[in-house]
């Protein structure tokens, strides 16, 4: 089994998702009392959201970086950002190592076009919607990529920063992204990215019609295909 390096703490909520599915999926696939051979490196949420809102991407991208390598001193065999939005430095930070990154991006593509989606939407904080960092990545596999109009951008993103990483799961806030998933499959969406990890604890594929792919989930599943190959 490999080691999985795994930079976390954007948020702690994500990265205790990312540590359990890890976990919950090796013991799946080989039973008995396995468990996943990781390394976390995690960093300070508010220290690389302020500096996110003040774009400062090459101290966001430093600090990134320096984890990353710590967790490649630590013994692993390749890396994982856990998170969407801070993937827009993932070169820079994949440049500061020896080790291979996972890019998200490239595995939800992968995903889409496995189900013989030709056209996904993406859904998640105000940053990665509004800028094209992760859809061009997506879009680059040959994927049409839509995403919300600007009036839904406020209300996911208060959702995401004022209650999911903070644990908070409320009906009214599931009923309102189940609304805005069922806008976007009118304008023409085959399938939905749940573009962040806090996401998945509010919306699940029960709650849709349309195929949801969880950016999460799908990371952790392609890094044990890696890790256990």
């Amino acid at each position: 089994m490999q080691t999985i390096g795994l930079i976390g703490g954007m948020s702690w909520e994500s990265s205790a998702a990312y540590y359990e599915l890890l976990n919950r999926g090796v013991e799946k696939r080989l039973g008995g009392y396995h468990s996943t051979r990781t390394v976390m490196a995690s960093v300070d949420f508010a220290e690389v959201t302020e500096l996110q809102e003040r774009e400062d991407w090459d101290a966001v991208a430093e600090i990134l970086a320096a984890a990353a390598q710590s967790v490649e001193r630590a013994g692993a065999d390749f890396l994982m950002l856990c998170t969407t939005t801070f993937h827009r430095v993932a070169e820079q930070v994949q440049a500061a190592v020896q080790i291979p990154l996972l890019h998200l991006g490239d595995v939800v593509a992968d995903a889409a076009k496995a189900e013989g989606a030709e056209t996904v939407a993406l859904i998640g904080t105000r940053f990665a919607m509004s800028r094209t960092f992760f859809t061009d990545r997506i879009a680059s596999h040959g994927l049409k990529v839509l995403v919300p109009g600007e009036e839904h951008l406020d209300e996911l993103n208060r959702i995401i920063y004022d209650e999911l990483v903070h644990g908070k799961v409320l009906d009214s806030s599931r009923r309102t992204v189940v609304s805005l998933i069922e806008e976007l499959w009118d304008a023409g969406a085959g399938g939905i990215i749940l573009g962040c990890s806090e996401l998945e604890l509010l919306v699940k594929q029960a709650d849709s019609e349309l195929p949801l792919f969880p950016c999460t989930t799908l990371h952790v599943e392609t890094a044990l295909d890696r890790a256990l190959a």
